[in-house]
């Protein structure tokens, strides 16, 4: 089959499993397509090795034809953030601008490295030791929380909004900081050539920087066509150039498209909307968007759980992959509680928001699409058949379903909790 139709038969599947999640209430309907979906991989795996059918070989043949990490980082990734950044409220974000620049930026980086020096120690004392520039690969494509997970899950569970703001904002703009920290340390461990500090921070500053203000160029432009356009229907077209094309266009200047896509959606949804459509335009763009959201939503979560039949599970990664949720858990408590340390000597918080944001950050396909991106037959461990790319694929897969069906089915009663005590303080 063709990629064409094969992302067809799929969007086919994603629909019918979506159906049926929707009429099981007791999870969030992202966790429950990602369960279906790896159950249906679990069936066909254990056919396969069972009775040799033949539906796992061709299965296995059509996913790994269909390229994952261009689906989701050249594609589904712009359209998902633009949809989530038009609904956030730039006066709400204000008011936690100062926790969310430290939780994105000054957290991703702290993780990053907690997570890298952990992963090093643990290495070498189980007698497999890594280079610490792979480390910080793990670290840095494992760090961000995904804003595509998160959104999914958080919009729906009704957190109170300080909480929800920090852990929105937080997962818009760190993963884009997290591409930026991958692609930087991915330059360094495999540059054939030695980079210096300048060549490092430059190419950082590049794509961080460039993002945010491409992205503000995008909303202008998009602002101007609006303005111009005089047929109603066309609004809804032409917010599709900014994923689409303007993406694209990001690659193309070698910034950082996800910040390019969160600061256009800001800024579109906060001045350009509000300014140029009238109530009723504004609900249909809304209505347009949620469909796109929704749509992508589903098929994302349903190759989640069919991504387990491209990881090959050696007995060699079983104790990397065992481990690498303790030490993720062990780096998000540390970037977590470490600012909340600063932040409570200014301003009083709810009691369960160091609880939420740990327990409430995600992974999901960001993470597995960047250890995707890695080079193949990169051997990590002189003397064994470890391949980086499949080390960091188990580790990573590990964490992602550990993090959707595990925190994303037991952060309702933190959260819960967490309504209750926001509830009498009103009160009082």
């Amino acid at each position: 089959m063709t990629s064409y139709e094969i992302l067809c038969l799929l969007s086919a599947l994603s629909l019918a499993i979506s159906l049926i999640s929707s009429r099981l209430h007791r999870w969030q309907q992202t966790i429950t397509i990602t369960a279906l979906a790896l159950s249906l991989s679990l069936v066909i795996l254990a056919a396969g090795k069972i009775f040799g059918v033949s539906i796992y070989s061709t299965l296995v043949t059509d996913l790994e034809q269909l390229d994952f990490n261009a689906l989701l980082l050249n594609g589904m990734l712009g359209f998902l953030l633009f949809a989530g950044t038009l609904q956030i409220k730039l006066h709400v974000l204000r008011r936690q601008r100062w926790e969310i620049f430290v939780l994105a930026f000054v957290g991703t980086l702290v993780s990053t490295f907690v997570i890298a020096g952990l992963l090093y120690l643990v290495a070498s004392v189980i007698g497999l030791p890594l280079n610490f520039s792979y480390c910080l690969l793990f670290g840095a494509l494992i760090s961000p929380t995904d804003p595509i997970a998160v959104l999914a899950i958080i919009k729906q569970l009704g957190a109170p909004e300080d909480i929800a703001t920090q852990v929105e904002g937080e997962s818009l703009f760190n993963d884009g900081i997290g591409l930026v920290i991958f692609i930087t340390v991915s330059q360094v461990a495999f540059s054939t050539e030695p980079l210096s500090f300048t060549d490092v921070s430059g190419l950082f500053i590049r794509e961080a920087l460039g993002g945010l203000l491409y992205g503000a160029v995008l909303a202008a432009a998009l602002h101007g066509m609006l303005h111009f356009s005089e047929e109603r229907t066309q609004y809804l077209l032409m917010t599709l150039l900014v994923p689409s094309a303007g993406y694209i266009g990001a690659d193309m200047l070698g910034v950082s498209g996800p910040l390019a896509m969160v600061s256009a959606g800001i800024i579109t949804g906060n001045v350009c909307v509000p300014k140029l459509l009238n109530n009723e335009e504004q609900g249909h763009l809304e209505s347009f968007w949620l469909l796109i959201e929704s749509f992508f939503n589903s098929l994302l979560f349903l190759l989640l759980g069919l991504l387990l039949l491209l990881i090959h599970f050696d007995v060699e990664l079983w104790w990397f992959m065992l481990l690498s949720v303790p030490i993720v858990l062990i780096g998000r408590i540390i970037s977590i509680y470490l600012p909340y340390y600063g932040f409570r000597r200014f301003r009083d918080y709810n009691s369960y928001a160091e609880k939420i944001l740990v327990w409430g950050g995600l992974r999901g396909g960001l993470a597995l699409a960047m250890a995707m991106s890695l080079p193949t037959g990169v051997i990590v461990v002189s003397g064994s058949n470890i391949d980086l790319r499949e080390l960091l694929m188990v580790m990573t897969y590990a964490v992602v379903v550990f993090s959707i069906l595990v925190q994303g089915t037991t952060i309702p009663s933190l959260i819960d909790k967490s309504n209750a005590e926001h509830a009498a303080r009103r009160k009082l």
